[in-house]
């Protein structure tokens, strides 16, 4: 089995973090969100991940070298493909087109999920959804009473169906995709302007494939500061009794963790209280301030500070008295 990412989105909703970290790269708890995508995946079918494919733009040769180590960590052949123009999420997955081929597992790297992935080998293809109160921004899917697919409609203004695409596709036959798309290419069919990946599921269906919906339990957004912040809250909470989140060599002197908190490896924490739900990320210091529900990043350095709902970026130095910061890399405030 293949898995193919589509990640070669600026991320600018999550900006300015992800100005020097492509948005895939960005870590949540510890991990960069596509290690997560890639290592949950392989939990749910273990030993037959046999390639990663990742579609990005010109993220540089640092960010290649982490995707190939992240799918050698899990056993399997990285193949990097790149996306030089938004076309759109069909014309994103050709660009793997020679990895295109047997079944194939395409996942989109904007969210992170808890879900059961459970295929049926002898189903044509699965697309999983979950049901959402305003379905307007998002593909959706209407289903019979068998649970197999019937129409997909891409981002309707009139409701249609609370059933939203989540951005994960299983495909028995990786070739059919591929021609579907090449079809809709060469032939210049967008809808909205782009190459829509529910134009491609419409039309194989109507040619006889069977989709199946998967659903999934949740469905946690990386769009926005916000988003990550509540993802990394419930992230936090998923993974506290199955992964080691306080690395053994963090420096405490007068300090209080409250738990759950991420804190990696060479942290320094003096005069400091930290959590409930925040992360920092390794060779961090934090001194002489409170922090809670937050997200820094490595290398940072925090003096005299009260923070709430905060994201940090990698390589700051922040001190001072705001409560709510969205501070990129390399910043220094009040120093």
């Amino acid at each position: 089995m293949k898995i193919i990412i589509p990640m070669a989105g600026r991320g600018s909703r999550l900006r300015p973090h992800t100005l020097t970290t492509p948005k895939p790269l960005f870590p949540i708890v510890g991990k960069p969100i596509v290690q997560r995508i890639v290592e949950d995946f392989n939990a749910a079918f273990p030993n037959q991940i046999k390639e990663v494919a990742f579609i990005i733009g010109d993220f540089g040769p640092q960010a290649e070298a982490q995707l190939n180590s992240i799918a050698a960590q899990i056993g399997a052949k990285a193949s990097i493909y790149y996306q030089e123009s938004p076309e759109g999420p069909a014309h994103a997955i050709y660009c793997a087109k020679q990895s295109l081929s047997g079944p194939c597992i395409v996942a989109f790297s904007d969210t992170l999920f808890k879900a059961e992935f459970i295929i049926d080998n002898s189903s044509d293809g699965m697309i999983w959804v979950q049901k959402i109160a305003d379905p307007s921004a998002f593909g959706v899917v209407k289903t019979d009473e068998n649970n197999i697919i019937t129409e997909f409609v891409e981002k309707s203004p009139v409701f249609v169906s609370d059933k939203a695409i989540v951005g994960i596709y299983y495909f028995k036959d990786g070739s059919s995709l591929r021609n579907e798309i090449e079809y809709l290419i060469h032939n210049n069919i967008r809808e909205k302007g782009e190459f829509q990946i529910t134009s491609v599921l419409e039309n194989m269906k109507n040619k006889g494939v069977t989709f199946y919906a998967g659903a999934i339990d949740e469905w946690l957004d990386c769009g926005n500061k916000d988003n990550v912040l509540d993802t990394t809250k419930r992230m936090l909470d998923i993974k506290q009794d199955s992964e080691q989140l306080i690395a053994d060599d963090i420096m405490q002197e007068n300090a209080i963790i409250i738990p759950p908190c991420y804190i990696g490896s060479g942290v320094t924490l003096r005069n400091a209280v930290v959590g409930p739900y925040v992360t920092i990320g390794s060779n961090s210091t934090i001194e002489n301030s409170v922090i809670r529900e937050s997200v820094i990043q490595s290398d940072t350095r925090i003096n005299d500070l009260v923070l709430e709902r905060t994201m940090i970026g990698q390589t700051a130095q922040v001190s001072g008295t705001p409560e709510s910061w969205s501070i990129g890399d390399y910043t220094q405030i009040g120093t």
